[in-house]
């Protein structure tokens, strides 16, 4: 089976996160998922985070984290991949910024902008948010100056940094292990 390059494709960024379950074994099968898929590679992930929930409902701490990964896949279709894969891990989508199993947001495609109804590029939200941020921050490229200052430059300003903790370093291993597939 042919596995895409990590050359190949658009560098893209996802906030997973999860408050329900083993937390942190589903991010991880997350992560295997998105990188068994064909047409995506997984590049490199962030720490965990333990972060406190937002929204007007009473729920557990989120473990939360960010990953690079590169893809051939058009953003609606990464999406609708991203999508399945919180299905298959167990996502219900019953309370508005509830509990879950698992959260996959698609965060930003290099040199993507778009505003549909069912996707926006950039993130509408991703520069307002700590739990977002900081992971993000674990793991964008320094090939790309403007983005990583976008980012510092949002958390020097940004309130809510100290209910994200750092929890633990990703266990997934490096994009380079998985290159030869």
């Amino acid at each position: 089976m042919f596995k895409l390059s990590p050359s190949d494709g658009s560098e893209a960024y996802i906030a997973l996160g999860a408050n329900l379950g083993d937390r942190e074994a589903t991010l991880m099968q997350a992560i295997s998922l998105l990188h068994d898929h064909q047409e995506i590679t997984v590049l490199r992930c962030s720490k965990l985070y333990e972060t406190d929930p937002v929204g007007p409902v009473d729920q557990p701490n989120f473990v939360n984290m960010a990953l690079a990964l590169r893809t051939t896949l058009a953003p609606e279709a990464l999406l609708q991949v991203m999508l399945q894969i919180e299905h298959v891990l167990g996502r219900e989508r019953t309370i508005r910024w509830g509990p879950r199993t698992v959260d996959l947001d698609l965060l930003w495609i290099k040199g993507k902008q778009m505003d549909t109804d069912h996707l926006t590029l950039p993130h509408p939200r991703m520069m307002e948010r700590a739990f977002v941020l900081v992971p993000m921050n674990d793991i964008v490229n320094e090939e790309d100056p403007e983005l990583k200052e976008q980012i510092e430059s949002a958390l020097n300003v940004l309130d809510g940094k100290d209910g994200v903790q750092f929890w633990k370093t990703c266990s997934w291993p490096s994009a380079s292990a998985h290159s030869a597939n």
